[in-house]
């Protein structure tokens, strides 16, 4: 992806997120400059990856397929593992009209994917064989807004705005926004974007950067070759 068409996103993603009422916190307003000058105050957004996230998944196509993230907080590995303190995250996306974020599911995060406001989100569910993989002839169990219930192989969830669905580990699921786009809340045990993404295709999560002008905002795909431990 062109970093004029990112930081163009980035733009379109600020003014969508302020017309549903919502509002990023101060880092994200950030530019480079300013990051660096915090960068040991800020070590925690750093290390846990808090930030900007836009991604075409490596496929050059971010309006059919790609998606708009945020993090706004995230815990500790070290913290779930022992059971115990920061063990959670929250995120805002942004599901375009039509735009797929493709089949995929988790090793560790559970998570609830919650419909802020704008169109329907669709949320495309299989579940999984024996070994944990995708298993397109079974369904399972997932809670919707806390009520459980069935699905079938394939079956295609609609999340009105101020609904949801909890996924687990294991529940393979795709989505995208019908009738508009749609703004998306994450809430789920910490996330690790960089191992705990398991695609049923073999893509990429983050998107490859062309740098034709300066970046407005960093991603947390920059945050490794610009603030470099030790």
């Amino acid at each position: 992806m062109k970093r004029s068409r990112i930081n163009e996103i980035m733009a379109e993603a600020d003014a969508f997120i302020r017309r549903h009422g919502f509002v990023l916190p101060p880092f994200a307003y950030w530019t480079p400059e300013a990051f660096a000058a915090n960068t040991q105050a800020a070590a925690h957004v750093i290390d846990a990856r808090c930030g900007w996230d836009i991604t075409d998944y490596g496929d050059g196509r971010f309006d059919e397929m790609g998606l708009f993230l945020f993090t706004l907080r995230n815990g500790r590995l070290t913290d779930l593992q022992g059971g115990g303190g920061m063990c959670y995250a929250e995120k805002l996306l942004i599901s375009r009209q039509d735009q797929l974020s493709p089949m995929h599911t988790h090793v560790l995060k559970a998570e609830d994917i919650i419909n802020r406001g704008g169109a329907t989100l669709v949320v495309e569910l299989f579940g999984s064989d024996d070994t944990g993989g995708f298993a397109e002839d079974r369904g399972g169990q997932v809670a919707c807004d806390g009520v459980m219930r069935s699905f079938a192989a394939g079956e295609k969830l609609k999340l009105a705005p101020g609904e949801s669905v909890t996924l687990m580990p294991g529940d393979w699921h795709a989505f995208w926004g019908e009738g508009g786009d749609v703004l998306i809340g994450e809430v789920s045990t910490v996330n690790d974007d960089e191992t705990d993404n398991i695609f049923r295709e073999p893509i990429g999560r983050f998107a490859e950067i062309e740098e034709d002008e300066a970046p407005t905002h960093l991603l947390v795909s920059d945050y490794a070759a610009r603030f470099r431990q030790g």
